[in-house]
């Protein structure tokens, strides 16, 4: 089944697609450092089981519209807006979503937003985190996990893609996607967080040197300032979500995690998503942990197609 590339305008700009199949439509949200690439093995699946997989290159990314415009206008809001004016163009009331990475946390604040649109979630990696009343969070890091906290170090405008820029495209784009650390990311003084992760010499079974091509061949085009906004927006993010303060996600959730994530210990992630405070603001959960790193959709892309697949079912 073939997959369909166009350009969808929506809240001002024009944004890339990838589609495959027909039924009801799951939307697919991707992270950082990634594309609507990162779910072909999950939209495949899910066209031959009769779903509509949609799977848009973020605001900043690929080949979507990168605004020439500070970290200002990478909110939350404006990444679900975009999304927003995608379901309206394809004209879609009401779908599944599935995010990972920063998608996840895109469509968390899809559901706190719009939970009118969303018929049931499955989430990748990140957790739904409550808003802190009293801290920004990228204060809270940095005093926590220090300047070399890799949220951190790409909040300087321009920091990060000058490092980045030490190595080609194809090596920053296997440092991060290959990397296997559970640690937590932090990097060194004196050293840049790209700097400490390293590129296997030889590639995972999951992934293809061809597959990497096509991520770094759009990352050379685009390159990494749209994608790091996403961080440097976090504190505004928090601002702005003041009135928000408490809210609870309602919408049908399912959230998967690898448990050899990066800071998966090293974070308490494990004792967060097993405990109470997580399924207090997302009170309709489903937690599974399975066998695997950060990227998992691609990593264990059968597990987690199986366990996409059966959750909606039910929906």
């Amino acid at each position: 089944m073939e997959v369909v590339h166009r350009s969808v305008k929506t809240n001002g700009m024009d944004m890339h697609v990838a589609e495959q199949g027909s039924g009801p439509l799951v939307l697919f949200i991707h992270g950082f450092p990634e594309l609507w690439f990162s779910w072909r093995h999950q939209m495949d699946f899910m066209a031959r089981h009769g779903y509509r997989a949609v799977a848009p290159d973020l605001r900043g990314y690929g080949d979507t519209e990168a605004p020439a415009l500070p970290h200002t206008s990478y909110t939350v809001f404006h990444i679900v807006g975009d999304l927003i004016g995608l379901l309206d163009a394809l004209g879609q009331d009401q779908v599944f979503v599935v995010g990972h990475d920063w998608g996840a946390i895109i469509a968390w604040h899809l559901c706190l937003f719009r939970p009118d649109r969303v018929r049931a979630l499955v989430n990748l990696s990140v957790p739904y985190h409550p808003r802190s009343p009293l801290h920004k969070p990228v204060e809270s890091w940095t005093r926590a996990f220090g300047d070399g906290f890799y949220v951190t170090q790409f909040q300087e405008p321009g920091k990060a893609e000058m490092a980045f820029a030490r190595y080609d495209t194809l090596t920053v784009i296997k440092k991060i996607l290959l990397s296997n650390t559970s640690d937590l990311l932090a990097a060194p003084l004196g050293k840049e967080i790209i700097d400490i992760l390293e590129a296997p010499s030889s590639l995972p079974s999951w992934i293809t040197e061809e597959e990497l091509q096509y991520y770094a061949s759009k990352f050379q085009k685009s390159g990494f300032t749209g994608p790091l906004n996403y961080y440097r927006a976090l504190d505004l993010n928090w601002e702005l979500m003041a009135p928000l303060q408490g809210a609870k996600i309602n919408v049908p959730t399912k959230f998967i995690v690898g448990n050899k994530d990066f800071g998966f210990e090293a974070y308490r992630t494990r004792d967060y998503v097993l405990g109470s405070t997580f399924k207090e603001y997302v009170p309709n959960l489903e937690v599974v942990i399975i066998d695997g790193h950060h990227f998992i959709q691609q990593e264990k892309a059968e597990q987690v197609n199986d366990e996409i697949l059966s959750f909606f079912k039910t929906y």
